[in-house]
């Protein structure tokens, strides 16, 4: 079972991964859900444990379903399972959506 503090930091890095896929500043999400900038950062990093209704304002801010603040998995999975995992969500998606992804992935591995 996944501690709380295990799945704070993995709810703050989704939090963060969303934000940074829809080219959002902290700045920008945090008058969005009326909170203080360092309160989002501490929630990104996992310090802090945001309520239900931050959860709420935070989907509602970044256009996402609560759950998929949730759809972290163990850092122990299968390499090639992720890959594959990845594949199956790329499939039957428009040059401009696979554009989409790909410049994700340069920003997440920082590629130039």
């Amino acid at each position: 079972m996944m501690s709380a503090q295990s799945a704070a930091a993995n709810f703050g890095s989704m939090v963060r991964t969303i934000r940074k896929a829809k080219g959002l500043k902290s700045w920008q999400v945090a008058e969005k859900v009326d909170i203080e900038v360092k309160h989002l950062g501490r929630i990104e990093r996992g310090e802090k444990q945001p309520s239900f209704d931050l959860i709420i304002a935070l989907a509602e801010g970044l256009d996402v379903s609560p759950a998929k603040f949730f759809e972290f998995e163990p850092a122990a999975q299968d390499p090639n399972a992720l890959r594959k995992q990845i594949i199956r969500q790329l499939k039957g998606r428009d040059a401009n959506q696979l554009h989409m992804a790909q410049e994700v992935l340069t920003i997440l591995f920082d590629f130039q």
